[in-house]
């Protein structure tokens, strides 16, 4: 998920391109991994605004960076339980 973050900030203008991979990659470990399954459960809201962001913003991603760090801290605060 930080991979895919990471990515579409590096290539502002070509992201839905260049990312590709990397979303279908995501979407693969988050319909098995645990922890995943959790982050995107605990943090749906940051991430959805994140998307919404990048939706609006397709030329101008850098505009989603706020959005992508608050979805970051959710996920950084996201622990299964033991």
């Amino acid at each position: 998920m930080e991979q895919y973050g990471q990515c579409v900030a590096a290539n502002p203008s070509s992201w839905q391109q260049d990312c590709h991979q990397l979303k279908v990659d995501m979407a693969k470990c988050s319909s098995s991994h645990p922890i995943i399954q959790k982050i995107r459960n605990d943090c749906a809201e940051p991430f959805s605004a994140f998307e919404q962001c990048l939706k609006e913003n397709q030329t101008s991603v850098m505009n989603c960076a706020e959005h992508v760090q608050r979805f970051l801290q959710c996920a950084d605060q996201v622990k299964l339980a033991t």
